[in-house]
């Protein structure tokens, strides 16, 4: 029996790689803004602690000195968390573009399963020709060996 041989497998198995290639780069990138968001979390969660604490400065004996502190401790903690958000933005955006470059390889990926799919049912057909032919001559032959003997 023959087999089936896809001219163009060669091709279909670069995408197969470029495919893995992007879904790893997605998962990079999505790991990436998982970082990102929990170093955000982190600065707001020590915000609110040096917010939290200067209302507790605020209460009782005030010690100006701590209090000026604090403030630029949060001061400070502000700057960071607007950096961070242009982080988390900027890892956003990354994903994204990851996740179209993964989808855009997917579809030429799939085209190519198309293709060989194709490839592969002409081949049945041909084969299956091939076959009712050899009957029909075999079905001939053997009609042609009994019309000789009588």
């Amino acid at each position: 029996m023959a087999k089936f041989v896809y001219r163009m497998q060669s091709i279909l198995d670069i995408k197969y790689k470029l495919e893995e290639q992007e879904r790893t780069a997605y998962g990079i990138a999505s790991q990436r803004l998982q970082e990102e968001n929990a170093k955000l979390q982190q600065l707001m969660l020590r915000r609110m602690e040096y917010e939290k604490r200067a209302a507790e400065l605020a209460v009782g004996l005030i010690d100006v000195r701590a209090i000026n502190e604090n403030k630029r401790a949060i001061d400070a903690m502000k700057s960071l968390i607007r950096d961070q958000i242009m982080k988390v933005h900027a890892a956003e955006k990354n994903l994204e573009l990851a996740r179209r470059r993964l989808n855009a390889v997917m579809v030429e990926r799939k085209a190519h399963e198309k293709l060989r799919e194709h490839a592969f049912d002409e081949f049945k057909e041909e084969l299956a020709a091939e076959e009712a032919k050899e009957i029909d001559q075999l079905v001939s032959f053997n009609y042609h060996d009994q019309t000789d003997e009588t």
